[in-house]
């Protein structure tokens, strides 16, 4: 059976993983917490293991098909801090902008009923973007 090291460096080859993560897959196979905590430290400390890293990359990733808020949401639950979400979600680009382009592939057509409005508005707030954003999305561009 491989050692704790080996093992997490086998997870980290195929992507990047929060510490969480990372911490989460590894306590079924740890003798003890120390040893988990002990491995993961080290990973940190030789530039193996990071949220950072592994913050911006998901922002990159998954920005292009969701908005600030679900990104947020996904990287807090992943054991992300506040301060490194801070820093990796403007790597995602304009909010509006993204919103505009996967409302144009969805629906492309602005709204000519309140009930097309209110479908196309609750697609994009599920997708996790600002009512700012929508707002100027679903106004056709007034504001650009």
């Amino acid at each position: 059976m491989p050692n704790l090291r080996v093992r997490a460096l086998q997870l980290l080859a195929r992507r990047e993983h929060s510490r969480a993560e990372l911490q989460a897959k590894l306590a079924a196979h740890a003798e003890s917490a120390e040893e988990l905590t002990s491995v993961l430290d080290t990973l940190q400390t030789d530039l193996l293991l990071s949220d950072q890293r592994y913050a911006a990359q998901r922002v990159v990733a998954r920005g292009k098909r969701y908005g600030n808020a679900r990104l947020k949401n996904e990287l807090q639950r992943s054991g992300v801090s506040q301060d490194e979400i801070a820093a990796a979600l403007p790597e995602a680009g304009d909010e509006t902008e993204r919103c505009r382009a996967i409302w144009e592939r969805k629906f492309g057509t602005l709204p000519q009923t309140a009930t097309e409005r209110g479908k196309q508005m609750r697609f994009l707030q599920y997708r996790g973007f600002s009512s700012t954003a929508i707002r100027q999305v679903l106004r056709g561009g007034e504001d650009e």
